[in-house]
């Protein structure tokens, strides 16, 4: 990326990035036009890929920025002090929420890339998901009361379900053609992290 981008107003590179993680949220990566995106920024093509040298550089530099909104989001000094694993992830999926109300097209952009299959942009996408949800927990759960847990309960599994289940969520809505609503998946979440601390819990600590 041209680092001439950053000597934009920030209202213009807000205007890049919303444009971006608009139609990309919409449209598969192939599908995804970098005429619509331009216009929609309020550039034109020739000014976008001066800033941006190529289609795939824009769409992974709107994945570093997403990601990075998200951890700011999330991360602050009271998460660190949170120590039960139950109220550290309620907390998170406050602040997560919190984010995505504030701007939509994050939701339906980070959707798209966690879904992305079979184009140029997957291996990469792909690669960044998994490593990042590797240092999410190192970082988010080091300070754990793991005295709560039943004999035999490893948290990082428990933490990885309610990913893979929410995931799994998100797919099935997505491939029903069904709009996905914050408020639905925040219910849902829910519902689960309390099923789960009844299993993982031991039973003062439920």
């Amino acid at each position: 990326m041209n680092e001439a981008f950053y000597e934009l107003s920030e209202e213009k590179q807000q205007a890049i990035y919303n444009a971006s993680m608009e139609v990309f949220g919409d449209y598969e990566y192939k599908r995804a036009s970098t005429d619509l995106i331009a216009s929609k920024a309020g550039v034109s093509k020739g000014l976008l890929f001066y800033y941006f040298h190529n289609k795939k550089a824009l769409y992974l530099h709107t994945f570093e920025y997403v990601s990075k909104i998200v951890e700011d989001a999330i991360s602050d000094t009271h998460l660190s002090e949170i120590t039960d694993f139950f109220e550290l992830i309620s907390y998170a999926t406050e602040k997560k929420v919190k984010i995505l109300i504030e701007n939509p097209f994050i939701m339906r952009f980070s959707i798209r890339c966690f879904y992305s299959q079979k184009e140029d942009v997957s291996s990469e996408i792909q690669t960044e998901i998994s490593n990042e949800k590797g240092k999410k927990y190192d970082a988010y759960f080091k300070n754990l009361e793991l005295g709560k847990f039943k004999e035999g309960i490893d948290p990082e599994q428990i933490y990885h379900m309610l990913v893979w289940m929410t995931d799994g969520y998100l797919h099935s809505r997505q491939m029903e053609g069904k709009p996905i609503e914050i408020e639905d998946v925040t219910r849902e979440f829910t519902q689960w992290t309390a099923m789960f601390k009844s299993i993982a819990y031991k039973e003062e600590f439920q």
